[in-house]
C-alpha cells in the first residue's frame, strides 16, 4: 500500500534529513524541539513511520533515529520543493531572503512535481537557493557541501560567504545590513580566543562576529 506523505510526514523527515547530515541519528528530544511538539508524541510518530512499509525510518529506543533510503529521497524531495521556492519567490516575486521561509514552508508541500521541473526550468536550474543552501538535484541526490564555517578561520585568511544556515528572519536582515550575503568576499583581521570573536572585514568594512553568527555562515577559503 502506497505510503501517504502527509505534511506532518514530510516535515518530521525533512527535520530528521536536517539534524541527521553530521551523520549521527536524531534523538527524539531533538526532533521535539525542533518540531516544538512533546517528546511523547515525537516517539509515537518516529515509531509509526519505522512501522510503515517501506519503513522511512530506523529507530531504536535510547539510540535515535535515522531516515531510510525511501524517507531520506521523501526527505529531499521536500527539501528540493522548498529551496526551488525560496529561489522562485526571490527572483520572481521580489521577496527578500529574510522573507521567503515561512512561504516556502507552506508551498512545498502542496506543489505538483510537474510545477517544480516548470519552476527549475524557469529559473535555470538552480543548484543553490537564496541562502546559498544546495538544492537537491531532479534525481534527489544531495551535491557534496565542500564549505567551511566561517568560526574556523583565522586572521590574514579570506573566503567568499557560500551559503548561510539560518531561518531567523531577524538575523538574515542583519546578515543583510552588514554586507554578509552569499557570493561577498570577507577577510578575517583578527581573532579573540577569549570569546571566539572573529573580526571581519567586507570591503573597507569590519564588524565583530560572535559564535551566533559566525557558525551559521559557511564559505570556500581562498
Amino acid at each position: 500500500m502506497p505510503i501517504t506523505m502527509t505534511r506532518s510526514t514530510q516535515d518530521y523527515l525533512k527535520r530528521i534529513y536536517e539534524l541527521t547530515e553530521c551523520g549521527l541519528p536524531a534523538s527524539t528530544n531533538d526532533l521535539a524541539r525542533e518540531l516544538d511538539i512533546k517528546p511523547a508524541s515525537v516517539t509515537g510518530m518516529v515509531q509509526k513511520l519505522a512501522a510503515e512499509e517501506p519503513a522511512l525510518v530506523e529507530y531504536h529506543k535510547h539510540q535515535g533515529v535515522t531516515l531510510t533510503p525511501t524517507g531520506k529521497r521523501a526527505a529531499l524531495e521536500v527539501i528540493r520543493h522548498h529551496r526551488l521556492l525560496e529561489t522562485w519567490l526571490v527572483q520572481t516575486l521580489g521577496y527578500s531572503w529574510a522573507e521567503v521561509h515561512e512561504e516556502a514552508e507552506r508551498l512545498e508541500h502542496v506543489i505538483s512535481e510537474d510545477f517544480e521541473r516548470r519552476i527549475a526550468a524557469a529559473l535555470g536550474n538552480p543548484t543553490r537557493d537564496p541562502h546559498g543552501e544546495l538544492i537537491p538535484t531532479e534525481d534527489l541526490n544531495m551535491p557534496v557541501d565542500d564549505t567551511t564555517p566561517l568560526s574556523s578561520l583565522r586572521p590574514n585568511q579570506s573566503a567568499t560567504i557560500q551559503r548561510v544556515n539560518a531561518q531567523d528572519p531577524n538575523l538574515l536582515r542583519h546578515l543583510d545590513s552588514l554586507g554578509l550575503t552569499p557570493g561577498i568576499q570577507i577577510e578575517v583581521t583578527e581573532y579573540s580566543s577569549f570569546d571566539n570573536n572573529l573580526t571581519v572585514k567586507v570591503g573597507q568594512k569590519a564588524n565583530v562576529l560572535g559564535l551566533n553568527i559566525t557558525t551559521k555562515i559557511f564559505v570556500e577559503i581562498k
